[in-house]
């Protein structure tokens, strides 16, 4: 199978299907294969479809598993690899670059929504949010009390970011403007002032951690931040710290997390992402303190739809041989 040209449309393989407004615009302008499973596809399934079909493109998501035995096995007509996240842990990218393919992703586009997932997890875990939802499903709730489900005050509280990007940026803002916390973060390095959104950089790991009443983790996952909230980490919290992870599962050491929200030292938590997804650590499952959502930080309608639209005229950009902006590699 050839390459697509102007009087044919391109040839895509996507391992995951898209929101049908999405889907519509796709097979509009291209020729694509949908992975017919509810499920990520497993290595050999990806590589079967990817030889199988020889497209173009592939557009691919967060969880597919794209190493460098991966990419060095798709076929010659396959010339740009997108992937339906901003991070891209999950893309060996040298192996991309040898292997000569473009490789795009989603940045900007889904800042807003993340951003709003953590101020959700923030609020549901300061407020008890699990607790309060399981007295009422299980008819528990015996009415009003003055003492009940006592949580924490958000407003004015002190927020650290771990991880001042795009959407570390976002969370500050909401957070400042909207609940007037306290923001500092902590990053590689610290930000021009104009894109600080008002927080204070604190270079100093331990310092930084000393003033997180609410611990936000927005950071990518790389070697140098994989393990970032762990025994270590969490003596150096506040007591009674509240901790949100909108990032990857693994930069956080599931045991040692759930050791201390059983034993207080973490009040509470908020987590949309986790170690070997799906299958996360049960014993999250087991605890009153948390509150947990399914990897639903971009889950918004009108995101997933521009998120695949970026990708969309970055792969007929690529092929046609023009600038992309949103390339990584």
């Amino acid at each position: 199978m050839s390459a697509a040209t102007s009087d044919q449309p391109s040839r895509l393989v996507l391992t995951r299907a898209l929101p049908d407004a999405a889907m519509n615009r796709l097979r509009a302008r291209h020729d694509a294969w949908v992975n017919p499973h509810d499920r990520t596809l497993t290595p050999d399934e990806l590589r079967q479809a990817v030889c199988g079909h020889e497209p173009d493109a592939v557009l691919a998501m967060a969880m597919d598993r794209l190493d460098a035995p991966a990419l060095m096995a798709f076929p010659p007509s396959v010339k740009v690899l997108a992937t339906l996240s901003v991070g891209h842990e999950h893309i060996d990218l040298e192996a991309a670059r040898r292997r000569g393919l473009v490789v795009l992703h989603t940045p900007d586009i889904l800042s807003d929504a993340v951003a709003e997932m953590a101020i959700l997890l923030l609020l549901a875990a300061a407020r008890r949010a699990h607790e309060g939802a399981q007295l009422l499903y299980e008819g528990r709730w015996g009415g009003w009390s003055p003492t009940q489900l006592l949580g924490r005050d958000v407003t004015g509280g002190r927020l650290g970011i771990f991880g001042m990007g795009r959407i570390g940026r976002t969370i500050a803002r909401r957070a400042s403007r909207g609940f007037d916390m306290k923001v500092h973060y902590h990053n590689r390095s610290r930000l021009p002032v104009e894109q600080e959104e008002g927080a204070t950089y604190v270079g100093d790991r331990d310092a930084f951690l000393s003033a997180s009443d609410f611990l936000v983790i927005a950071a990518p996952s790389s070697e140098a931040t994989r393990g970032f909230l762990g025994a270590a980490t969490i003596a150096k919290l506040p007591p009674g710290a509240i901790v949100v992870n909108i990032a990857r599962g693994d930069l956080v050491d599931d045991e040692a997390l759930v050791a201390a929200l059983r034993s207080g030292r973490i009040a509470s938590a908020g987590l949309d992402v986790f170690n070997n997804e799906p299958r996360i650590f049960e014993a999250y499952k087991t605890l009153p303190n948390v509150f947990l959502q399914p990897h639903q930080g971009s889950s918004t309608m009108g995101t997933r739809v521009r998120m695949a639209e970026l990708l969309l005229e970055g792969i007929d950009a690529a092929l046609a041989g023009r600038p992309v902006q949103n390339r990584l590699a």
